[in-house]
């Protein structure tokens, strides 16, 4: 075997050696075991569980910045919107910190007494109170729904920047939109749901509105990963309620979609945590909750990741978010799992579509983001 040949194999071997090796960041190891689990070992005993509702790329900022901080705690961080999910009356033994976007299902959760106390001091004084019910649950996110329409649309059509004028030209332009719509599903999802609940409550003309996706053939789906796929790939022209945070990180790398942020009022999503009663660390979920919520967690969350902020509004310079308003903490919520008015409000949805076109289901409660 040739000299050359020998310190070719020796390169080949080290690069596979690297490139299957944990990637470094500072003193601290972090490595990837699944494209939905983020693990960071500490140099203590100390240890720390996480379940969110939201992918692993999102939050890894925040998680890294804590970890930097907290060098001593093992994190591990795991993503429930995919494979196997919680239901709304359990939560796995091992989680320290349980954190979702379906507010309803974390309400019902600490309603029911499975949440522990944050503790006094933890969260920043300056969160606001609205943001927290009772010291259980506390709101880190404001999300708003937004909608996401492809560059092409506006070339032959006003795009829509509001829900009335999505209701005007989805009546006016029908032929064109119909099978280019999408949005939630929400027998599926309980994002989808709560949105279609608040739609609901906020609007006199929401119905109207749905009776034209309906009629315009829109596509059903139970995430905003999926509208947005479609969208990028062209299946689709304009998607409604989707969450911001994932459509922002899109348009930056796809500069073929625009979000528009509605002008008239934007629901906006709150992700919830709360510290389970059985949660086998509490302190170290403690320490992040009071981490996130400092100047410095905040900080992180406003210029590393798309997620906002109950504490201020973004500092954004594409749209100012004025119309946002918070879905807020209260017994309301609780109606939105209601199995009765779920079913009612499914049935009227479904006398809409056509049921052919996807699998009905009136009690599924999968957390999807």
């Amino acid at each position: 075997m040739s000299t050359i040949f020998k310190i070719l194999c020796r390169a080949v071997s080290i690069s596979l050696l690297l490139a299957g090796a944990p990637a470094a960041t500072g003193a601290t190891t972090l490595w990837t075991a699944s494209p939905d689990h983020l693990h960071f070992q500490g140099k203590g005993h100390e240890r720390l569980d996480i379940q969110g509702v939201a992918e692993a790329d999102i939050v890894r900022p925040i998680l890294e910045a804590f970890h930097r901080h907290y060098p001593q705690i093992t994190l591990n961080y795991r993503d429930a919107s995919r494979g196997e999910h919680q239901t709304s009356a359990s939560i796995p033994r091992d989680v320290d910190l349980l954190m979702s976007s379906a507010m309803a299902q974390q309400y019902r959760l600490a309603n029911a007494g499975l949440a522990q106390p944050l503790g006094e001091g933890v969260v920043n004084p300056l969160w606001p109170q609205d943001a927290r019910w009772r010291d259980e649950l506390i709101a880190l996110t404001r999300e708003p729904l937004v909608m996401v329409y492809r560059r092409e649309l506006a070339d032959s059509i006003p795009p829509p920047t509001d829900h009335a004028s999505l209701l005007a030209l989805l009546n006016r332009h029908r032929d064109a939109l119909t099978g280019r719509v999408v949005t939630y599903d929400p027998a599926r999802s309980p994002t989808g749901f709560m949105g279609v609940a608040q739609d609901v409550a906020r609007s006199a003309e929401a119905w109207t509105l749905f009776e034209a996706m309906g009629e315009a053939d829109t596509s059903l789906v139970d995430s905003t990963a999926a509208m947005l796929q479609g969208l990028i790939e062209g299946r689709y022209l304009i998607g409604y309620n989707l969450l911001g945070s994932y459509a922002r990180r899109a348009i930056q790398h796809h500069p073929e979609l625009v979000m528009q942020v509605p002008d008239d009022y934007a629901l906006a999503l709150q992700r919830l945590a709360l510290i389970p009663r059985t949660a086998p660390h509490p302190d170290t979920a403690r320490r992040f909750l009071a981490f996130i919520t400092s100047s410095e967690g905040q900080s992180v969350m406003a210029n590393r990741t798309p997620l906002g902020s109950p504490l201020a509004p973004h500092e954004r310079t594409d749209q100012a978010e004025t119309s946002l308003e918070p879905i807020r903490l209260t017994p309301g919520l609780l109606a939105l799992i209601d199995p009765l008015k779920r079913q009612a409000l499914l049935h009227r949805w479904q006398t809409i579509f056509d049921n052919d076109r996807r699998p009905a289901s009136h009690t599924a409660e999968v957390a999807v983001e």
